[in-house]
């Protein structure tokens, strides 16, 4: 299959099967490395940042490989892979990071693909997962990725395949469920496919058919909807132009919710944490939206985890106009093999949490937690006795 003439997924049924492979492979894989193509445009990085943002979601870390810096113009779609730690890198090579899945991006042929020299070699390595998400159909565009594993299709940019496997996704609630995705469509990655689709079908004038039009329609209006009720006081956007532009300019706020949370921190001798007590939280919710909170407490946890060397923990009263939960990020420094966090949910008696070995999310209603300072000072004796045995 790889070098054949691309062609238009000639079923419904066929782009269920390719999908339904991707997600198990989402679910069943773990070291994904996400590449696009030589000098990429915005749909390129937009569908990357997209796709890792969905991998993240579901316990996986993803690595983005970029072989040149970027422009300006793509500051924030990277500042989204870096408050929600997705690694990128500019250099590749053997024995640095695993990889069993390559997922190439908005990449037309084979010698497009932008990938280091070990790059190509696990391009060809047989146990590697090559999956493809494209919508460059006709004049040369050739397979690059396994067949079975390749959505490839028409479609107004890369970046609304992207999407479309994010709304297959989101009819899953097995997997939902599973990995406690309460977040499928953030805002994060609504500006990321929505930066792709605009800018490949030039704010939807450059879109023909009849089905481009109608997914481009589907996106803007849940677009438009998930802002409004998430991030936008005045719920009417007269354009889609009004619409991104509100979009990127949230983005800003991501950084200084990060060092909010990052000055309330402390250290016992294996963790990192900060407490977000019912007041701190309070102001918290009050500067930033519920979306913001969420990813930038994972980038939390993981640079306390880096800067203890051990583990990362952010504990914080949610947002009750969300939830009436209290939460809890732990996750480990990616150096520190020694441990499971898992191990954690059954040592402090947790029902309701889970994650991998990696990164674990507990919580607890909000009327069992009457002060959690006292509550975290209680559970950190027994991480540090659970990490000392591991030892």
């Amino acid at each position: 299959m790889v070098g054949d003439r691309k062609r238009v997924i000639g079923t419904i049924a066929e782009k269920n099967r390719i999908i339904d492979n991707i997600i198990d492979v989402i679910v069943n894989r773990e070291h994904f490395l996400l590449v696009g193509h030589k000098n990429p445009d915005e749909d390129c990085v937009s569908g990357l940042v997209g796709f890792a943002l969905i991998l993240s979601k579901f316990g996986k870390a993803p690595i983005v490989y970029l072989s040149h810096s970027m422009s300006k113009q793509f500051d924030y779609l990277l500042n989204i892979c870096r408050y929600n730690s997705i690694q990128i890198v500019t250099s590749l090579e053997k024995g640095e990071n695993p990889v069993d899945v390559i997922a190439v991006i908005d990449t037309p042929k084979p010698d497009m693909v932008d990938v280091s020299d070990y790059g190509r070699k696990l391009m060809v390595d047989e146990k590697v997962i090559k999956i493809e998400i494209d919508h460059h159909i006709g004049t040369d565009g050739a397979y690059i990725g396994t067949e079975g594993y390749c959505l490839v299709t028409e479609a107004s940019s890369a970046a609304e395949l992207v999407g479309h496997l994010a709304m297959k996704l989101s009819g899953r609630a097995d997997l939902l469920r599973q990995y406690q995705v309460t977040d499928l469509f953030s805002r994060n990655l609504v500006l990321s496919l929505l930066t792709g689709i605009i800018a490949d079908s030039n704010m939807g004038q450059y879109l023909k058919s009849k089905r481009e039009r109608r997914y481009y329609e589907i996106f803007s209006n849940m677009f438009n909807t998930m802002l409004a009720k998430e991030t936008i006081k005045a719920s009417n956007f007269a354009n889609m132009n009004e619409v991104f532009a509100e979009l990127r300019q949230l983005t800003s706020n991501e950084e200084h919710c990060f060092r909010t949370m990052l000055n309330k921190r402390k250290k016992s001798k294996s963790i990192g944490y900060v407490i977000f007590d019912r007041e701190d939280a309070r102001r918290l919710f009050k500067d930033h939206d519920h979306d913001t909170v969420v990813s930038v407490s994972r980038t939390v946890a993981d640079r306390l985890a880096e800067d203890s060397g051990k583990l990362g923990l952010v504990c914080y009263y949610d947002d009750t106009r969300y939830t009436d939960l209290v939460q809890f990020r732990l996750r480990r420094n990616p150096g520190y093999k020694g441990f499971d966090l898992r191990e954690l949910l059954t040592v402090l008696s947790i029902e309701n949490g889970g994650g991998h070995e990696g990164a674990i999310g507990f919580r607890f209603p909000r009327d069992e937690i009457e002060d959690l300072n006292t509550y975290v000072r209680s559970i950190i004796p027994k991480i540090e006795s659970a990490v000392s045995r591991s030892e």
